[in-house]
C-alpha cells in the first residue's frame, strides 16, 4: 500500500538539511493522523510528488511552464490509484508533463516543499506537501508540452527564467546531488 511505503520512506530518509528535516517531520505526522493523506480528496493538505529533471553534467535543467500555475516548475503532481510508491508516482507526473521517456531517476527524496495552491480545490487554498525526486536525461529534443503546460524547456542552470525561490533551491540541490554523483 502507497501510504505504508510512503510513509517508511519519509521516517527512514535523511533529510539533508534543518528546512527538510521539519519538513519530514510534519509529512510522517500528517501521514499518521490521515490515512487518505496522499489522496487529492484530503484537505486541506495532502502529499504530492514530483521530479526535477537535470541534465547529466549538471550544467541544465528542464522546466515546464505551469498553465494554472503561469511558472516555470519541475514537474509533479497527485497521487494516483495504480501508484505502488512516491517514486512511482513522481515518476508518471515526469512522463505525462514532460514527454521524456528516457531518463535516470534516483528512488531517494531531493527535497521537501510545501506550498499553497488555490486552484488545487473548490473548498479552498489546499497545501500540498510536495516530495521531490531528482532525474537526470540528455537535453535533447524528446521531450514534448502536455495539456497541463504552456512550454517545456531546458535552461542553463545559470540562466534560469524568473520563478519561485523554492525552484532555485530545488534546482541548486540537484546540481549539487549530480555534480557530487559525478565526482565520485
Amino acid at each position: 500500500m502507497i501510504h505504508d511505503d510512503a510513509l517508511a520512506l519519509l521516517a527512514g530518509w535523511t533529510p539533508p538539511s534543518p528546512h527538510d528535516e521539519a519538513l519530514r517531520d510534519r509529512y510522517v505526522a500528517h501521514l499518521e493522523e490521515h490515512p487518505d493523506g496522499l489522496l487529492k480528496a484530503c484537505f486541506p493538505g495532502h502529499l504530492t510528488a514530483g521530479a526535477i529533471v537535470v541534465s547529466r553534467a549538471g550544467d541544465a535543467v528542464l522546466l515546464n511552464h505551469h498553465r494554472k500555475a503561469d511558472a516555470w516548475l519541475a514537474f509533479g503532481g497527485h497521487i494516483e490509484p495504480e501508484d505502488a510508491t512516491l517514486a512511482d508516482a513522481a515518476r508518471r507526473e515526469l512522463r505525462e508533463e514532460s514527454g521524456l521517456t528516457v531518463f535516470d531517476f534516483d528512488p531517494s527524496p531531493l527535497s521537501l516543499d510545501e506550498h499553497a495552491v488555490d486552484f488545487c480545490s473548490d473548498r479552498g487554498t489546499v497545501h500540498h506537501l510536495d516530495v521531490r525526486f531528482l532525474a537526470t536525461a540528455v537535453p535533447d529534443g524528446e521531450h514534448a508540452v502536455s495539456d497541463e503546460s504552456l512550454d517545456v524547456r531546458w535552461w542553463p542552470v545559470d540562466a534560469l527564467p524568473k520563478t519561485f525561490d523554492d525552484m532555485y533551491r530545488l534546482v541548486d540541490a540537484a546540481v549539487s546531488r549530480v555534480r557530487q554523483s559525478t565526482s565520485s
